[in-house]
């Protein structure tokens, strides 16, 4: 105990010294961080939609789609194919229960608009990404493409409760300060969960898939656009997903004893 605290003594000594001696300085570096899957086999990528569910006021399907390509042509080393967004609502539908029937109800329950608005009738639909055969056939059409799908699910929600905020203050002598606060709002603002899936579009087998969950609330006196607030989460996801594919390298500083 007595040499550990002798060496520590002796460590803080040496950080005094090289402090006073020139002080310290700040040295950048990067740390690369590799990929989640092996993009190399492939040249090209299919973004190929998605199945979606929650709010109507936006369409996250398209909205996915495009953003998703636009990121692509900028970070990855892939071709990205501008092809027409694949109908996987419709090609996910789950068939009526008690097989096919030829009954006029059951013919009307199947012409009925497809919306989910709950998250875990996804579920259901999200079988579609287990077809290998579907993917396979799909892969076949854009030259063994590297696809990517998933499900995107966007719904408003609210909440009340005390949040801490800065306040400014000023002493008798005019002197300025800021202190924390606490005051109960009623917030309202939206939940985005993604899951994106990756493809390979020569087998139809799923090499790699990740959930994603992010909310963002605002005063309820503040009115912000759906889509908006579907950018500004989304744009939080970006960074992970293009890691999926590509290397990535993230900066920083490090303080060194000059």
């Amino acid at each position: 105990m007595r040499a550990v605290r002798l060496l520590s003594s002796l460590a803080l000594a040496v950080v005094a010294v090289g402090c006073a001696a020139g002080g310290m300085v700040e040295v950048p570096i990067e740390t690369p961080i590799r990929p989640k899957i092996d993009a190399s086999p492939f040249a090209r990528v299919y973004v190929a939609g998605f199945v979606a569910g929650g709010s109507e006021d936006v369409d996250t399907n398209l909205e996915t789609v495009r953003l998703l390509r636009s990121q692509l042509k900028n970070k990855a080393n892939l071709k990205v194919i501008e092809a027409d967004v694949l109908p996987l609502m419709e090609a996910a539908k789950p068939a009526p229960e008690g097989g096919q029937s030829s009954t006029q109800a059951a013919k009307d329950e199947q012409a009925k608009p497809l919306v989910i608005r709950e998250e875990k009738d996804l579920q259901a639909y999200e079988k579609i990404f287990d077809n290998k055969d579907y993917w396979k056939k799909v892969g076949e059409e854009y030259q063994g493409a590297l696809i990517v799908t998933g499900s995107v699910f966007f719904v408003p929600h609210q909440r009340s409760g005390y949040v801490q905020k800065e306040q400014e203050v000023y002493d008798s002598f005019g002197r300025r300060s800021v202190v924390p606060t606490r005051t109960y709002m009623d917030r309202k603002g939206y939940i985005l969960k993604p899951r994106f899936v990756f493809i390979d579009g020569r087998s139809g087998e799923t090499l790699y898939a990740e959930t994603f969950r992010e909310d963002i609330l605002y005063s309820a006196e503040q009115s912000t656009p759906a889509l908006s607030s579907y950018f500004e989460l989304m744009d939080r996801l970006l960074p992970t997903f293009l890691a999926t594919l590509s290397s990535q390298t993230i900066k920083g500083t490090r303080s060194l004893i000059r």
